[in-house]
């Protein structure tokens, strides 16, 4: 029988109730929390998919997720895809897929990690030209970590003094400038298996808890329409197989904000109730397909072909 590890962080509900969801249909399929005890490097483990909830704050996992896709396990998402992207390469690949961003800038990191000299940095103009790069992006504007989630480092910067204490408050960080857009609605679209999508109401001005609850959007169907080939567009650019793809919607432009969660926050707490089933079982329905499957659907890797010989 195919087995499915589910590997995660502190959240209960939704791998809970998915785990529950899986193991009451009769497709063949069980699942658990994953274990791990060490990993030899011929590790091929004994389930069939691997759904990753936290790799991205543990590094263990992170090795041991590109062993066991080596040794054939599924791994959602692709551990290849998810490291070898950052926030600031996302948004310059959307735009070359057509899909309106923020204009967004690199900054150079405000304090070297240890190690680092000055002589490294030969080739970066120093001062920074501030009234240059804001004259482009506008205030107000976001500053935030090219890698990473969880809203954390992220500022809303009204002028250039809220953006120097944050750009000094970075350290060691490498982070990104990003024009603020004033929006006239917002959604956030749950992803599931690249193009399974759920178009939701959302407002990040909102307190955690109230964000989907309290929110209001009126779409067009044209809108929705686009939105949804949008997020299907960019999941399939970045391999991702679980996200939440966020479009700011400004004079009936959907700016793609944020969309490399690939852990998004799917907690009874945080979804309306109907969303929340909607998220366990069209995962349980895309788990259990890709555990039936005989072959990886996922694009192959420079190496595969040398394994098969």
């Amino acid at each position: 029988m195919k087995k499915i590890g589910i590997l995660v962080g502190q959240e209960t509900s939704f791998p809970e109730a998915l785990i529950d969801n899986i193991n009451q249909r009769d497709a063949g399929v069980t699942a658990e929390m994953a274990l791990l005890e060490g990993t030899p490097h011929s590790w091929a483990g004994e389930y069939a998919v691997i759904l990753d909830r936290i790799s991205h704050e543990v590094a263990y996992y992170q090795t041991t997720l590109k062993v066991a896709a080596l040794n054939g396990c599924k791994v959602v998402n692709n551990p290849f895809w998810k490291l070898a992207d950052d926030k600031f390469f996302g948004t310059a690949l959307v735009e070359k897929l057509g899909i309106a961003v923020p204009r967004t800038l690199a900054l150079p990191q405000c304090q070297n990690v240890e190690g680092i000299s000055a002589e490294s940095l030969r080739n970066i103009k120093y001062p920074l030209d501030w009234d240059g790069i804001m004259g482009w992006i506008g205030f107000p504007a976001i500053i935030k970590p090219h890698w990473g989630g969880g809203w954390k480092s992220v500022d809303k910067v009204e002028n250039m003094q809220e953006l120097m204490d944050a750009y000094h408050e970075s350290k060691t960080l490498c982070m990104m400038l990003q024009e603020f857009i004033e929006w006239d609605q917002y959604v956030r679209c749950i992803c599931i298996g690249k193009n399974k999508i759920n178009v939701l109401p959302w407002d990040p001005s909102l307190p955690h808890h109230e964000r989907y609850s309290k929110a209001k959007v009126d779409l067009s169907e044209a809108m929705r329409t686009k939105i949804i080939d949008q997020a299907i567009a960019l999941n399939d650019a970045l391999g991702y197989d679980m996200n939440t793809v966020e479009f700011a919607i400004r004079d009936d432009i959907p700016y793609a904000i944020d969309f490399m969660n690939s852990a998004p926050d799917l907690d009874k707490n945080s979804l309306t109730p109907d969303q929340f089933v909607w998220a366990v079982d069209t995962m349980a329905e895309f788990l259990i397909e890709k555990a039936r499957k005989p072959e990886n659907d996922e694009l192959p890797m420079r190496w595969d072909h040398l394994l098969s010989e």
